[in-house]
């Protein structure tokens, strides 16, 4: 192993220094600072790609500070420097926006140093080799982002997702900080590496205890079902710092959980938890997104979607597909959100063709039959070529399979025309082979630094046969949705969908956040 420093590490010191001045001149920035600001951002894309050719041509390497319980430590992998590499370039494309977007605030040079800030903190989680690192780091981005969000104080909606942000973040800090103690009273180390030598395959009873402080941590930072209702609130916040929240930050319960793998897939009633949390989280917020008209709320229902989506591949133990997630997600986040100032323009635009075909229950069970043939044929012939697939990997390209079947529905319909059938047919037969293209690529990437999927047993067998039934019936109940659309009673449930359930409404009370509004009154 290497003893270099990797030189990623230098990305958070840059950042940092120009936030602490930033800070300290909280006002109006007008002439070069704005551009010193977006320079710092690409400085520490710079240093990231340098860690990337470090990587290349010295290997891994780990530069470790302190000993014990207070040892800090950072990692250069072909994952930190991919998680490196990605919250660095979207942290340059949001700073480059913030630099017009904030031009004239009252206090343009306090949101400068506190999103950079966030950013060197992001940095420091995404390097992180030791659990005491990965604490330090997360209160951290929890404490610049609730300053973020209450960049308006003045504005009641602020200060209520500023408190149940804080209260969901900071508690699974409290999580994290709790496994942290678990794990080093049972082995004696808080590094990331040694602890996964020293639990092996088989978990003591502490380490169970610990691996579900690890989930309960990943699951509190992913917004996950039924605490998600805060990250549909952040858009009382300035753009950059949605864009920033939902492309880079809410990936982070992912990455704790892809960071620690080993750990945690040594628990089999960790995995199932992290499997029936994610899915349920997946499914409810995919069902929501669809009944929303405000373009950044459909947005934010489309992360907690996505998210669950995430944690699903991790529990199932797809952990580089989990992490290719990550990295798509991340990208098409920042651009959907920095982007969405135009979205109303661009639809309102758009020159509707007539009415919508709509499919019979007929074809619609013949559009799932044509695309999962489609797939089994692709799976086949990857399989061929590559060797077999886990069970693991077939069900979730099963499931993304079940999205475009919904297509293929509206291209069979009775008033679709030829050409419409072709193209949706073809679109079936195209996610399948980016599917299996895609997950080969992450396997060739990451593979190496990430356990492989366990062997499917009898509750992984039960998991897997659960989330496709659920993701199959929940598509097609999608798919026939306008034969019963008109229904009287579909318009009461399209509004309690619509609210989420009210699940948010009940933190509120919880929390005291209708309070909070009146307050501000």
């Amino acid at each position: 192993m290497s003893l270099l420093v990797p030189l990623p590490l230098l990305a958070p010191i840059v950042l940092l220094a120009v936030a602490v001045v930033s800070i300290a001149r909280p006002g109006r920035r007008p002439g070069r600072y704005p551009m010193i600001v977006e320079a710092s951002a690409l400085a520490a894309f710079g240093f990231a790609l340098a860690g990337l050719a470090q990587l290349l041509v010295f290997g891994p390497s780990t530069a470790r500070l302190f000993e014990g319980p207070y040892m800090l430590a950072v990692r250069l992998d072909p994952v930190s420097v991919t998680m490196t590499l990605l919250v660095a370039f979207i942290g340059w494309v949001v700073m480059r926006y913030s630099r017009r977007y904030l031009d004239g605030e009252a206090r343009e040079g306090r949101f400068h140093g506190l999103m950079l800030a966030a950013l060197a903190a992001v940095q420091i989680v995404v390097q992180s080799a030791s659990l005491t690192l990965l604490f330090l780091g997360f209160v951290a981005i929890g404490i610049c982002l609730k300053k973020l969000l209450l960049f308006y104080p003045e504005r009641p909606a602020a200060r209520r997702a500023a408190a149940k942000f804080a209260l969901v973040w900071h508690a699974g800090d409290v999580a994290l900080f709790c496994a942290a103690a678990l794990f080093f009273a049972g082995t004696g180390t808080v590094e990331l590496g040694a602890l996964s030598q020293a639990v092996g395959p088989h978990l003591s009873f502490t380490g169970h205890l610990a691996v579900g402080c690890l989930v309960l941590a990943a699951a509190l930072k992913a917004a996950t079902f039924p605490l998600h209702g805060w990250l549909t609130e952040v858009m009382e916040a300035p753009t950059p710092v949605s864009a920033l929240l939902h492309a880079g930050i809410i990936n982070a319960g992912g990455f704790l959980l892809i960071r620690t793998a080993d750990l945690v897939q040594a628990s089999p009633g960790a995995m199932g938890v992290v499997v029936a949390l994610g899915g349920l989280t997946a499914l409810f917020g995919a069902v929501v997104m669809l009944t929303q008209s405000a373009v950044k709320t459909a947005l934010a229902w489309s992360t907690i979607s996505q998210m669950g989506f995430m944690l699903l591949q991790c529990g199932l133990g797809l952990w580089p597909l989990a992490l290719l997630h990550i990295v798509a997600h991340s990208l098409y986040k920042a651009h959907a959100f920095l982007s969405s100032g135009g979205a109303v323009a661009a639809v309102a635009n758009l020159h509707r063709p007539g009415p919508i075909a709509i499919p019979s229950v007929a074809n619609v069970l013949r559009s799932f039959a044509i695309a999962l043939a489609l797939y089994g044929l692709v799976s086949v012939a990857f399989s061929l070529a590559a060797g077999p697939k886990t069970p693991q990997a077939l069900a979730i390209g099963a499931m993304l399979i079940f999205g475009v079947a919904y297509l293929v529905a509206q291209g069979l319909a009775d008033a679709a025309p030829a050409e419409l059938t072709w193209r949706t047919s073809l679109s079936a037969l195209f996610v399948a082979l980016a599917y299996f293209t895609f997950q080969q690529a992450a396997k060739l990437m990451w593979g190496a630094s990430l356990p492989h999927a366990p062997v499917a047993g009898p509750l992984e067998w039960a998991l897997i046969t659960l989330a496709v039934v659920s993701f199959g019936l929940v598509a097609f109940a999608q798919a026939v949705f306008p034969l019963w659309a008109h229904h009287p009673s579909m318009a009461g449930l399209r509004v309690h969908i619509a609210n989420g359930l009210y699940l948010n409404a009940l933190l509120d009370r919880f929390i005291g956040g209708y309070r909070l509004a009146k307050s501000g009154q």
